[in-house]
């Protein structure tokens, strides 16, 4: 029996070195795709896969482009994939305010040439298509597959066509794609610009005598944060499934940014009590000393008010269940934080 092809786009980053890592264990010949400007840099590069325990020569990577669908077709003509998972994407939702065009080139357009490669060359392939809780916006919580979707970003735009895109292929040419519409999922491997890990990093370092404070944007905001390994298994049985369809993965859980703050503080052995409200609230230690303040250019341009998912119906039907509840998560980026 042949041994299974999976092509991950966007493996560089934390979900794609996660999946790989998963995949590889499951007996898949795994392949990734990166562009040409991410095997630079030192953490949010390819230096992750280290960082896993992943071997490189355990992944064949390829460098190209979601946006050139010559070079999706030329990719899929020599792989021959039996999986593959779409991860790539513009992933910052602030990136997208100031790029909306890269941003819905590599979500959409991207999207439908690995689904055009696909249908052409592969067709018996599976398809899993990254797609977000940002797609709801401010639709009222907890939201799941059947909420309506109302996007605040071009980022969660982007995501939607892909949903939709995703969806057509499905019914209309009978193709095997998913939409995992995944919440918020973090892990010692997030990027540095994303706001648990800023967290997470500042703190360390805050602990360890190196700085001072950290600046953050909207305390009050609320995400439903998970772990990315539950959410990368989550995936990969949702490619498992007897008929294609759309799950939401989330924890029904949500917690602010000031909780997660606290959370982290107390994994450094300090309490942290607020003072003063909107732009001048304070997170101050026992010491009276400052150490978090909120600075407006952290703030979105339009806020998500709430954001928390209702997974049960992958819990019924694909018996997925988070593992890694909100404190243990914390505590994994504190452990993983580097400083």
């Amino acid at each position: 029996m042949s041994v299974k092809k999976a092509l991950i786009t966007g493996i560089a980053g934390q979900d794609g070195v996660y999946l790989a890592k998963y995949l590889i264990a499951q007996g898949y010949e795994v392949h990734g795709l990166v562009r040409w400007d991410s095997d630079v840099g030192a953490f949010d590069r390819l230096s992750r896969f280290g960082r896993l325990g992943v071997s490189l020569d355990d992944v064949t990577l390829h460098i190209g482009d979601v946006c050139d669908p010559h070079n999706m077709l030329d990719l899929f003509y020599h792989i021959r994939p039996d999986a593959v998972y779409n991860l790539a994407a513009v992933s910052h939702v602030a990136v997208s305010f100031k790029t909306p065009t890269a941003a819905f080139d590599v979500i959409s357009k991207g999207t439908l040439n690995l689904l055009e490669a696909m249908r052409r060359l592969t067709p018996r392939a599976r398809f899993y298509q990254a797609s977000s809780s940002e797609m709801f916006g401010n639709a009222p919580s907890p939201q799941n597959e059947d909420t309506a979707m109302m996007p605040c970003s071009p980022y969660g735009i982007a995501k939607l066509s892909a949903y939709h895109l995703v969806r057509l292929y499905r019914a209309q040419y009978d193709v095997f794609a998913v939409n995992g519409i995944l919440f918020n999922h973090e892990s010692p491997l997030r990027a540095h610009d994303f706001v648990t890990q800023k967290i997470a990093q500042g703190v360390k370092a805050i602990s360890a005598g190196r700085q001072d404070c950290i600046a953050l944007g909207n305390l009050n905001a609320r995400r439903d944060w998970g772990h990315a390994r539950d959410y990368v298994r989550g995936m990969f049985m949702m490619m498992q499934s007897d008929v294609p369809d759309d799950f939401v993965l989330a924890t029904g859980q949500m917690h602010s940014v000031r909780s997660f703050a606290e959370a982290a503080f107390a994994c450094a052995g300090m309490t942290i009590s607020w003072q003063g409200e909107g732009l001048d609230e304070v997170g101050v230690d026992d010491g009276g000393t400052v150490r978090v303040r909120v600075d407006e250019a952290f703030f979105r341009p339009q806020e998500l008010h709430a954001l928390c998912g209702d997974a049960s119906k992958a819990q019924r039907m694909l018996g997925w269940q988070p593992s890694y509840d909100f404190q243990v998560l914390v505590r994994d980026m504190m452990e993983g934080a580097d400083v």
